[in-house]
């Protein structure tokens, strides 16, 4: 199985690392849109519709990208589409988790898949949008979403359960837990600081994500990540609620030994359209 993720991890970094620096877009573009259509596909299985439907909504999800491309999107996004995504991610997520595993097959199926549908569309609206502001500011952002990750893994590790007893999500995720969350966020602070750091020193061409909240000022900038990593946490637990009310392990099968592709992106989901929504609430009030 290591050696299996390994070389899968391989070839993806193979594919996507050249597409990121490519001096054209187009090619991050068309990739990225190929992984948010095969998400959508996932989305369809995992709320119970055919193959067939499954595949009707992966084309309506790129329908409504190339739409959103043709309409002047790629340049300038309305601000109302991120804060729109934005205050969903916010309730839905907390009413998903507040409802647990058997309230969400009690939402009708038609609506489950048409949210989500439009979730994912924003998603790949907001990475475009992301890599449009310079490679820098991307990579914090998914920068910032990895080290939640793997902060919490190893905070969770090593003292989950000892300063608080109760479990995170118990019923959604058994093995996460409230040290987890706290460990993951204060990583997501020390990368801010390294990363603002690296900048002052090394002058990136292109302003990240962590140097733009800086000029803010560090109760906002403290703010802002903190929500940013509990929007990751939101993410992880919105996708694992959904297998677990499918009855599955993974969204699929699509990369050997890391799952499906909503397995690899479920805290991007949320976390990418409110750090562009973050972002454009700053240059609004500037």
């Amino acid at each position: 199985m290591l050696k299996q993720r390994v070389i899968t991890a391989l070839l993806m970094l193979a594919v996507f690392l050249p597409a990121l620096f490519a001096a054209n877009s187009q090619l991050f573009m068309g990739l990225t849109l190929m992984l948010i259509s095969a998400g959508a596909w996932e989305w369809g299985r995992l709320n119970g519709w055919s193959s067939r439907g499954a595949l009707l909504g992966a084309l309506l999800c790129f329908g409504v990208c190339i739409w959103a491309l043709g309409s002047g999107w790629l340049r300038h996004v309305p601000a109302s589409v991120w804060w729109l995504s934005g205050g969903i991610w916010v309730l839905l997520g907390a009413l998903m988790i507040q409802r647990g595993v058997t309230g969400w097959g009690l939402w009708p199926q038609l609506v489950r898949w048409l949210v989500g549908l439009a979730l994912l569309a924003v998603a790949w609206l907001a990475m475009v949008q992301a890599h449009q502001r310079g490679v820098n500011f991307l990579l914090s952002v998914l920068v910032l979403v990895w080290a939640a990750d793997v902060f919490a893994y190893f905070a969770g590790r090593a003292l989950g359960g000892r300063w608080i007893k109760f479990k995170l999500a118990p019923a959604i995720s058994p093995g996460k837990s409230w040290e987890g969350v706290l460990g993951g966020m204060v990583g997501v602070v020390v990368v801010a600081m390294c990363w603002v750091a690296a900048d002052a020193h090394w002058h990136f061409s292109d302003p990240s994500f962590f140097t733009l909240l800086e000029s803010t000022g560090w109760l906002v900038t403290f703010v802002a990540l903190m929500f940013m990593a509990a929007m990751s946490v939101v993410g992880d637990l919105v996708e694992s609620l959904v297998k677990r009310s499918a009855g599955v392990k993974d969204s699929s099968a699509l990369l050997p030994g890391h799952g499906g592709v909503l397995d690899r992106l479920d805290a991007l989901l949320p976390t990418l359209p409110l750090a562009m929504m973050i972002v454009t609430w700053m240059e609004m009030r500037t």
